[in-house]
């Protein structure tokens, strides 16, 4: 039976998958960073489904919530064709980190916290997009006051190349209706009031009226809550 999905999501399924295209055509080799949420199954589904040549990967930080490693064998089975390549951190700056400072010390100050997402996810991240041309994220705008400002295509200065957020104009209810739609599997913390999902020690259900992002880093204020993989940007591309 055809799947039928509301005009108003019809017309952003079809400019995002031809942006896809787009971005494997003309700058090759891309990459998908794939963080296992809902917005990042769906263009894993998306990249799957249309077989557009974007390479994915995911950085296990070493700290991510069992139900998050039970989606990544579930990804893993479902989209055979898609191998999503796991990027780890450095064992000795892992090791270096927690004998000085101490296992949970992202909690006592923000640059603790900051120290350990560069260990985790910054230098993983530097390596998954080493002599790539261009990254692909599942960025909303609507998803937090950092993101506001956004556009699909930006010039990431910081890692030297073009990064594009297709999904940057979708709401949460449209995330969630192509899921069901074609049901793409997804992480069970989601039904348990998790809508934003990183480390387990650094994520927390939210409550009903909460922001989406309220459940990361908690405890800090949320104009500064991003862990440094989607910092600031250069809008424009280099001459």
């Amino acid at each position: 039976m055809e799947t039928v999905l509301p005009p108003a999501l019809e017309a952003k399924l079809a400019h995002t998958v031809a942006q896809l295209q787009r971005i494997a055509a003309e700058h090759a080799p891309a990459v998908f960073a794939n963080s296992l949420g809902a917005e990042d199954m769906v263009l894993t589904d998306l990249i799957a489904r249309h077989g557009i040549a974007i390479d994915i990967f995911s950085l296990d930080t070493g700290r991510l919530p069992a139900e998050t490693y039970d989606l990544m064998q579930r990804t893993a089975e479902a989209y055979p064709a898609v191998p999503v390549k796991v990027y780890f951190p450095r064992a000795e700056s892992v090791e270096a980190y927690v004998n000085v400072q101490g296992i949970n010390a992202f909690y006592q100050s923000i640059e603790a916290r900051k120290e350990c997402c560069r260990i985790r996810k910054l230098e993983p991240l530097a390596r998954a997009l080493t002599g790539r041309q261009a990254w692909v994220t599942g960025l909303r705008r609507e998803q937090s006051t950092t993101r506001t400002d956004m556009q699909e295509q930006e010039w990431d200065a910081g890692n030297g190349l073009q990064k594009f957020n297709p999904l940057l104009e979708w709401t949460e209810r449209e995330v969630w209706d192509y899921i069901k739609a074609y049901a793409v599997p997804y992480n069970a913390l989601h039904d348990r009031h998790y809508p934003s999902i990183g480390c387990a020690p650094c994520t927390r259900a939210i409550a009903v009226g909460e922001d989406v992002r309220a459940g990361r880093w908690w405890w800090e204020n949320p104009e500064n809550k991003e862990c440094g993989l989607h910092a600031k940007v250069s809008m424009l591309p280099p001459r």
